[in-house]
């Protein structure tokens, strides 16, 4: 048996390894364009940064380690040009010698991966203009950055490459503006988990210019010049496009392959295409996604790995299956770590799903050994059963395990009690008795069985005008909310229409961080205080209460409820107010689950 591998990288060598595990005697050949195989795609912007030092250190597999273990035989600089289904023969193009000639196969693996989206703005191939998806694209920005030394940069796009070259472009003390399309950063985040990355970025001196789009490019003979539409110039040393990826499917196209999403190569279960001797993996497929099961595009570097393996394992006679991917991902933003699995609330929503979320902050592990570290957690669920959805997590540190505990119990259909139940590791350097992931489910437990009520700042603040409509609102959220935000509380406060009573925000927090800021108007009754002053909270009045994280706000509307008040507790807390309507970066290092500093 001959297999052909078009493209490395992921899914194509973990193909080619995978093969020759399972049968010694097949022929292997990889076609790759470039002059790397296989390499560490994902740390990139590292060596841009100076983190990665060494070049070798990028580079995973050579053409010859590839010969002497596997005996396999890798051709770089060779690009595959056509396939002829009929014929099984696929066209190369030697790119070093101009030479063509035809390789035939028995099975045929496509992995082309992706290329980097290239926009139809005048000006995008300018000298200091620079994209960033392969191992030559490194070294051109590398060597630009150490021999012309640019003083600023722009960044276009604010996803993952976005922001890790803006934070690595930061470590080499470039002043970088980040400029994206959307409202928000990372469309892995909702607009509100987004806020906290705003403001951790703006801290370390990115300047973020949102809902602002790129017309023209200039950048020959000086610096590079960017234009906005509506008005407006940004001037740098250097531009970086990141602005997403386009499968890379133009050779299984005019081969007559199906293909699916935005162009990408339609695949079933197997990594097997419309022609039964062709398989394709990597981020020029459409995959499923797991928790909704609609077509998409997820370009990560796990899945490719995944799929390579399983195409193999199908080509030597193994019914693996990829049941679709759920997008887990993780992001070093900086001093904060960035993770999300499954789907926001937004994409929930998007999708026809009933959503709903909780937002907690616990700390990285037991806040009696020193070094924790605060973390903010939202979970959507699905209100009617529990099942867990997605998550997206921003903290210190201890933020990757949790986010993987999640993945997990969502591949495997785990609801919020599931979660609670969870039997996780702890010891105290590493967690809590009660883990964040195992109070995750305690807190959507009690709203879904009723033993508080629930709302995000948005929808406290609609009902808080709808209940009071003296204008006290504005008087309470110094910042517009979003489009985004207030068309979600205007659906949702309609859950609350039989309970529109005049309200009133109660904050139970310390004397000392009250005066520190709180919500305008607000009563102040510190939690420990409030059995013994319930005389002074006034009836037939909706409390909507809050403390600093949610947590001891909690504690208070059981009280409360236990003695006939009508109370809503807010989920986040005044922390998430802060990070979300004013901006505010909140300190996360020595900080209980309560809000409280501990630490100073």
């Amino acid at each position: 048996m001959k297999v052909v591998i078009i493209g490395g990288v992921a899914g194509g060598a973990t193909a080619a390894a995978r093969l020759r595990r399972l049968d010694e005697q097949a022929e292997i050949v990889i076609i790759e364009r470039t002059g790397y195989v296989s390499y560490a795609n994902c740390g990139l912007p590292y060596y841009v940064g100076g983190t990665i030092t060494d070049r070798r250190k990028l580079t995973l597999q050579t053409p010859e380690s590839f010969r002497s273990r596997f005996r396999i035989d890798v051709r770089v600089n060779q690009e595959a040009t056509a396939i002829d289904r009929a014929a099984k023969t696929v066209t190369v193009h030697r790119l070093d010698t101009g030479e063509t000639y035809t390789e035939s196969y028995d099975k045929l693996i496509l992995s082309p991966g992706a290329h980097a989206t290239i926009p139809n703005t005048p000006g995008v191939d300018g000298e200091r203009v620079f994209t960033l998806r392969t191992v030559e694209d490194t070294f051109r920005i590398h060597d630009f950055v150490t021999s012309e030394q640019p003083r600023s940069a722009i960044v276009i796009g604010a996803g993952f490459i976005g922001l890790e070259m803006a934070e690595n472009l930061r470590d080499r003390g470039v002043d970088v503006t980040v400029v994206q399309r959307s409202g928000h950063v990372m469309p892995t985040l909702d607009e509100d988990m987004a806020a906290i990355a705003h403001n951790h970025l703006r801290s370390h001196g990115v300047r973020l210019l949102l809902n602002t789009q790129v017309e023209r490019i200039e950048s020959e003979g000086g610096p590079a010049r960017a234009q906005l539409v509506g008005g407006g110039e940004l001037a740098a040393d250097m531009l970086i496009l990141s602005i997403g990826v386009t499968p890379e499917s133009t050779l299984a196209r005019d081969a007559g392959l199906e293909l699916g999403v935005r162009g990408a190569i339609r695949v079933d279960e197997h990594m097997l295409t419309s022609d039964p001797d062709i398989y394709a993996v990597g981020d020029a497929v459409q995959v499923k996604h797991y928790v909704t099961g609609d077509d998409a595009l997820i370009a990560l570097a796990g899945p490719a790995n995944k799929q390579g393996r399983i195409a193999a394992d199908n080509i030597c006679g193994i019914a693996s299956t990829f049941m679709g991917s759920q997008g887990s991902s993780v992001l070093k933003l900086f001093d904060l770590t960035v993770a999300t699995t499954g789907l926001t609330r937004r994409a929930a929503q998007a999708a026809g799903i009933d959503a709903a979320h909780v937002i907690l902050s616990p700390a990285s592990h037991a806040t009696y050994y020193p070094g924790f570290g605060n973390m903010t957690m939202k979970v959507v669920y699905e209100p009617a059963t529990g099942r867990i959805l997605g998550a997206q997590i921003i903290g210190t540190d201890g933020v990757d395990k949790r986010v993987d505990v999640v993945a997990t119990a969502i591949h495997a259909n785990m609801t919020a009690a599931d979660l609670a139940e969870l039997d996780l590791a702890y010891a105290p350097p590493y967690s809590s008795a009660k883990d964040p992931v195992n109070m995750a489910g305690f807190v959507i437990e009690n709203i879904r069985e009723g033993r508080v009520d629930q709302l995000t700042w948005e929808e406290a603040l609609a009902l808080h005008a709808a209940g009071n409509g003296d204008g006290t609102q504005n008087a309470a959220t110094p910042n517009d909310t979003t489009t985004e935000d207030a068309e979600s509380a205007a659906a949702d406060i309609a859950k609350h229409a039989d309970t529109v009573l005049p309200t009133v925000f109660l904050d139970t927090r310390t004397t000392y961080e009250f005066d520190a800021g709180h919500i305008a108007h607000a009563l102040h009754i510190p939690l420990d205080d409030l059995r013994d002053r319930l005389d002074e909270l006034p009836r037939n009045t909706r409390l909507l209460t809050y403390c600093q994280s949610g947590l001891r706000s909690y504690v208070a509307c059981r009280i409360l409820m236990q003695h006939g008040f009508a109370c809503t507790n807010i989920a986040g807390g005044y922390g998430f107010y802060q990070e979300t309507l004013l901006d505010q970066e909140t300190r996360r290092v020595g900080v209980a689950d309560c809000g409280i500093a501990l630490e100073s």
